[in-house]
C-alpha cells in the first residue's frame, strides 16, 4: 500500500471535483476550491474520519468496497479507478462486462435526477446505484450480496420481491427478466456474471428453469409501463424510460408517471413518507 501516493490522488481528485458535478449544493459562503472531505465520504457512504486518515497516510488498509465506494464518489474513470486500487495495494478489479464500476458520465447524469426515482443497473440485473426517490419507491436495492444482488434471482428466489407488483402482472415479469438475462449471458459468454446467475437459478427455481428453457429473448414490457405496489402509497404506474451505455453493459432506468395522474401525484409523495 503506498499510503502516500494514496493520499496525493485522493486530494488531487477531490479538488479537481466541484459540488455541482457531484450533485451537491454550493453554498454562498463556500470558500473551498474542491470538494470537502466529509462530502467525498458522504458520497461514498464513510464516515469522514475513516476518509480523512486516507489522505493523512494514517488509515487502514482499504477493503475492496470501500475502494469502489470511494471511485464511484470521486467520478473516477476506469483507469483512474484501476490506479486507486493498486495504490491501495489491492488487484485490479476485473474489466469484464459485468461492468461494476459507474462512469463518470453516467454518474453526471443520475447526480442531476436527484428530484426522479432513478437508478443504474448491469447487465446482471444488480443494482448500483439508486437516487433517494428510487430507494423510497423500489427500497435500497444496493444492500444485497452474492447472488441476490440480481433482480432476476431475487425475482425467483424472494416472495418479497414478488410482492412489489400485482399478481396479475408476476408472469410478464418472470419473462421479461428470464430474457434479459439470457441476452447478457449469451452476450457476454458462459464465464460472465448474467451467466453465473443464470447457471445458480438452475439450481434452486424450477420457475426459473421453465421460463429459461423457452429460449425467449424479447427483453421488453408493454409500453415500457410497470405497475408497482408501495407499502404506503398503494398502486403506482410508472413508466420506465432506459438509457443503455453499452460500453460497461449498464443501463439507467427512470421512472415517470404521467403529469396529472393519481401516480404522477404520488411520486411527488416519496420524500413526505420515506422521511
Amino acid at each position: 500500500m503506498d499510503r502516500a501516493g494514496l493520499a496525493e490522488f485522493l486530494s488531487r481528485r477531490r479538488d479537481a471535483l466541484q459540488p455541482e458535478d457531484v450533485g451537491l449544493p454550493r453554498g454562498a459562503r463556500r470558500r473551498t476550491t474542491g470538494l470537502r472531505r466529509e462530502e467525498v465520504a458522504l458520497l461514498a457512504g464513510m464516515s469522514t474520519d475513516y476518509y480523512s486518515r486516507l489522505e493523512q497516510q494514517r488509515g487502514p488498509h482499504p477493503s475492496d468496497q470501500m475502494l469502489a465506494a470511494i471511485a464511484r464518489a470521486l467520478h473516477l474513470s476506469l483507469a483512474e479507478r484501476d490506479h486507486l486500487f493498486l495504490l491501495a495495494g489491492q488487484n485490479t478489479p476485473r474489466r469484464a462486462v459485468r461492468g461494476d464500476h459507474v462512469t463518470p458520465g453516467m454518474m453526471r447524469i443520475v447526480d442531476r435526477l436527484g428530484d426522479t426515482p432513478a437508478m443504474v443497473v448491469n447487465s446482471a440485473g444488480e443494482t448500483l446505484l439508486q437516487t433517494a426517490p428510487a430507494v423510497a419507491l423500489l427500497g435500497d436495492e444496493t444492500v444485497h450480496t452474492g447472488f441476490a444482488r440480481s433482480v432476476t434471482y431475487r425475482w425467483f428466489t424472494d416472495a418479497d420481491a414478488r410482492a412489489k407488483h400485482p399478481v396479475d402482472d408476476h408472469a410478464m415479469h418472470a419473462r421479461a427478466h428470464t430474457a434479459r438475462l439470457r441476452t447478457a449471458a449469451t452476450a457476454e459468454g458462459p464465464t460472465s456474471r448474467a451467466a453465473e446467475v443464470a447457471t445458480a437459478l438452475l439450481e434452486v427455481s424450477p420457475a426459473f428453469a421453465e421460463h429459461w428453457s423457452r429460449h425467449d429473448v424479447d427483453t421488453t414490457l408493454p409500453d415500457q409501463r410497470k405497475r408497482l405496489l408501495h407499502p404506503e402509497l398503494g398502486l403506482i404506474e410508472v413508466h420506465c424510460q432506459t438509457l443503455l451505455d453499452p460500453d460497461q453493459s449498464q443501463s439507467l432506468l427512470v421512472y415517470t408517471a404521467t403529469p396529472g395522474s393519481e401516480s404522477h401525484e404520488k411520486l411527488s409523495m416519496l420524500a413526505a413518507v420515506s422521511g
